[in-house]
Formats: C-alpha cells, structure tokens, sequence
C-alpha cells in the first residue's frame, strides 16, 4: 500500500493531471474481461473477482477513493471523486456492490469506536471481509421502519431472531450489518440499533432467491437465536435508525449516474442499424426523444455535481436523479425490446448481425433499478416535502 505522502501528491494534482493519471492505471491494470458489453450492459461482477479486483485497487493505493486519509483512502475532494467514476465509465467497467467501503465503512468511521475502526476498517481495504446489507425484511420494505428482526439484550449479548430478505450478494459476504428491533417505543423509529454480525455464526441459514433474469443475487437470510457480542453494536442502543440515514452521502448521487442509460442507448443505435431501422419514422422518432432525453438528463446531472463540488451539499434533488435515471433506463431498455422483434424474445444470447445481445436479460436486470435503494414512490414523496406539497 502506498506511503500517505504518495495519496496525498494526488490530491495535489490538477484535475487533468489526476485523470491522466488514473487513466494510465486502469490502461494497464483493469481485466479487459471484465469490460461491459452490449451483450452485458449492466454487468456486475462479485465473489473472487470482485476480491482480486477490489486488492488490486488497495495494493496500488486506488482503494476508497472518498476515505479519508487517516482511515487508509485517498480522502478525495468531490470534483477528483467524480473524474474518477468517469474514468472507470469510459472503460465500462463492471459495477461492484461493495458495501464495506461504501456504507459501513463510513458509517463506522463516524459512530463507531476506536477499536471497531481499528478492527474493521483495515480488513475492508484489505478484502478480508465482505459485507451484506440486512434492512429489508418481508413486511419491511419501502416502510423501513417496521422491521421486526429482533435482538434481545441478554448480558454480554445480543440474541437476534428474525428474517431478512433482498439481501444482495449476502451468500457470497463474510458479514452483514443489520437494523434490528431492540425496544418498542412511541414511534416505529425509536427502538432500532445497527449490529454488526458474522454470517459464519451458529443459528444463520442463507438462502438465494433467484430474480427475473434467472440469477441468484439476491437471498434471505434467517436468524434463529444467534449470539452476537454486545460490542458489535455501533452507536448507541436504540439509535440505529439515525445511523441509517446518515449512510446516504454521495451514494445518492451515484445512484442517479447515466453511464448505464449510455450504455443502453448506445446498443439502441446499433440495433437500429443492424435491423435496417433508419428509414422507419416511428422508430427514429422514438430514438430521437430518447436521446433529447438522455442529453437533457446528462446536463442535470452535471449541473447537480457541479452544485456538489462547490457547495458540499446534497439536497433533496439526489431524489430527482435516481427516480429519472432509473426510468429513463427501463425506457430504453424496453425501446430495445420493441425494435428487436423476434431477437428479444430469445432464450439467451444471439446474433443480431454482428451484434451478440439478450435483450430480455437486459429488460429484467433494469427492472428492480426504481425499486433498490429507495424506491421511486418514495423518492417522489422526498421531493413532494421539499417542494412543500402533499406527500402520495
């Protein structure tokens, strides 16, 4: 791992200069195989090759780009952090759901103690843990705050009982991080706490829940009397819920970028040239209004970093981005589908001229894009109270 001194020569770069920099690296550094494709648009890569990647990053000191230094990070500012997910967007790089360095690593770095940070924040850099997010349950979705995985304060020990569901990627994660019911109180709000458990502890059963596009990314977990020390509770008993707002950040942002919009767009207008479309003026019309879109919607977003880099705030307007991103999305995704006729409906990929493509994979990998992270309704009532009208 490089030296602090060498993290901190890039921050002292220009910003060109830090882009050329990064640039050369992943030139030589990034797995040409794992490169997004018209064929895989949406590509996520995870189990070893997400490790072997994510040590890449660490052992060349391109790890955490946000952490701040002190922690092991690059400790970036806004406008670098931004240059350098363009950078992994104009090599379509494979998307990554580490929720190690993007949640509970900050997360524990603001409510965390001393030997929580010392602990875990290291093997999160180092890849010796891989974290799942439990929040979601069967009854506790959208309306978060209703959960009712349980865990009693029994001595030197939390006993959890309960069920999670959604949990993404948690049969291939070491750990997951979970709100869980420790008291009843007035509001539903109250009585949450943040508890850090292994999911290789006695009483867990981990099981893969197959999505729409025929893969297991998703699971359910369950949790029959398991015994986690009282010193895996980060923050304060019964404040959990507070913790858990405070992860959003600039994942809010992230969330609204157009790279996979792009992407989808781009396979557009090779369908429409290998399917001799160019003449049909319904089809050009449709492409025409997506792409207006796709450009108006590119405009915001930059204006919206811009906002971000010089003020450091994040409003209500994150809510914007990810519900227009997420739809525009599945707009193109399903413009794709219309055009290609008798290639979408294939079981699997196939040749469309000199273009392999599954589209159906692709329609269904976009479609839980308004649902994940906050779903879109309840990004429209973000907005609603923002502005100062009635929430749906």
């Amino acid at each position: 791992m490089p030296e602090i001194s060498t993290r901190k020569n890039l921050n002292a770069l220009t910003d060109d200069a830090f882009r050329i920099r990064f640039r050369e690296w992943l030139a030589e550094y990034y797995p040409k195989k794992w490169t997004q494709s018209h064929h895989r648009p949406h590509l996520r890569f995870h189990g070893e090759e997400m490790r072997a990647w994510l040590k890449t990053l660490n052992d060349h000191g391109w790890r955490a780009p946000d952490w701040p230094q002190e922690y092991g990070g690059l400790g970036l500012s806004f406008r670098k952090l931004l240059i350098y997910k363009e950078e992994l967007n104009r090599i379509n790089a494979g998307r990554i759901v580490d929720n190690g360095e993007t949640q509970l690593g900050p997360t524990i770095m603001k409510f965390g103690t001393d030997k929580q940070k010392a602990y875990y924040l290291p093997r999160i850099l180092n890849s010796d843990d891989h974290w799942a997010q439990g929040y979601s349950e069967p009854n506790a979705g959208s309306d978060l705050a209703s959960l009712s995985t349980k865990a009693d304060l029994q001595g030197d020990n939390f006993i959890v009982n309960g069920q999670k569901t959604w949990t993404t990627f948690a049969n291939e994660c070491t750990q997951i991080y979970m709100l869980v019911r420790t008291g009843r109180f007035e509001k539903k709000q109250q009585g949450i706490s943040f508890l850090l458990i292994d999911l290789k502890t006695p009483g867990i059963t981990i099981n893969p829940i197959q999505n729409i596009a025929g893969e297991s990314e998703l699971c359910e977990v369950f949790f029959d009397d398991v015994v986690v020390p009282k010193e895996n509770l980060v923050g304060e008993l019964h404040q959990g819920w507070t913790i858990a707002k405070s992860l959003l950040g600039h994942e809010r942002i992230w969330l609204g970028d157009p790279s996979m919009a792009i992407r989808a767009l781009a396979l557009s207008q090779q369908l429409v040239i290998e399917l001799n479309k160019q003449s049909d003026p319904v089809v050009m019309d449709q492409l025409a209004v997506l792409t207006a879109d796709l450009h108006d919607y590119q405009g915001l977003y930059a204006d919206t970093c811009d906002r971000v880099a010089d003020t450091g705030e994040i409003g209500s307007e994150a809510s914007m981005l990810k519900v227009y991103a997420s739809e525009l999305l599945q707009r193109i995704s399903e413009f794709n589908v219309e055009i290609a006729g008798e290639y979408a409906v294939a079981s699997g990929d196939i040749m469309v001229g000199k273009t392999n493509i599954n589209l159906m994979w692709q329609v269904m990998m976009t479609r839980p894009t308004t649902i994940y992270a906050g779903c879109n309704e309840v990004q429209r009532d973000i907005l609603a109270a923002g502005m100062g009208l009635p929430r749906a």
